[in-house]
């Protein structure tokens, strides 16, 4: 069974998903597909033109964590999710948490901060409410013991390693400190030892020459 990944690496969404597929070993192409399509090949399997999205034999999957559940159930070893339904919802808790209340709020300060944009003070103090509360719920989440939910690699390191960084550098970009950092998050040794694994390579490489602007 082939499946094709739709994206750009320079999506973290994209790295999440990849970074999944490649720690399990699953065989899979991709496709480079830019945001925003109106063709019907787009459409069809992902309905708001968002990227990423899965093709697989039985059809097209958009959303992120449908791709990794898709993929832990049809390609279950090596396990991405604890074999007890209680630890493997705490998993998906925390991934779901990763993503819907750091990183899609934090999400608001990327024009300005990596785009050349402006956000407004209104919006940037309001975001900056949001991300205290929620980072302070995070760590009632994380354990970082080695892994952010635990002592094994889960579905929710693909999504911390795909997204905190990005929350790190914006906050600091635009309120000029890190907020993960200055909540007393430390969450860079994490990211390096993720970013010792082969698969997390690969996708950090794929993602650096995919912004390298031709000469």
């Amino acid at each position: 069974m082939t499946l094709t990944l739709c994206g750009s690496p320079i999506s973290n969404y994209y790295n999440k998903v990849k970074l999944a597929l490649l720690e399990k070993g699953v065989p899979f192409d991709e496709e480079k597909v830019e945001t925003h399509r109106t063709d019907e090949e787009v459409l069809r399997d992902s309905p708001l033109a968002k990227i990423p999205f899965l093709r697989t034999p039985q059809g097209g999957l958009c959303e992120s964590q449908a791709m990794l559940e898709y993929v832990e159930a049809a390609f279950p070893t090596p396990a991405l999710l604890p074999a007890d339904p209680f630890a493997a919802a705490k998993v998906r808790e925390l991934t779901i948490f990763i993503d819907l209340h750091l990183e899609l709020v934090a999400r608001e300060l990327y024009p300005q901060a990596f785009f050349g944009g402006s956000v407004s003070d209104g919006n940037k103090a309001r975001v900056h409410r949001q991300l205290l509360k929620n980072i302070a719920a995070f760590q009632r989440l994380a354990r970082f013991a080695p892994y952010v939910a635990g002592d094994s690699l889960t579905q929710a390191d693909c999504a911390a390693f795909a997204h905190l960084p990005l929350v790190g550098m914006a906050t600091k970009a635009v309120y000029g400190e890190d907020l993960l950092l200055a909540a007393g998050v430390d969450y860079k040794p994490y990211i390096k030892r993720v970013g010792e694994r082969p698969a997390a390579q690969k996708v950090v490489a794929d993602r650096k020459a995919a912004t390298v602007k031709p000469a």
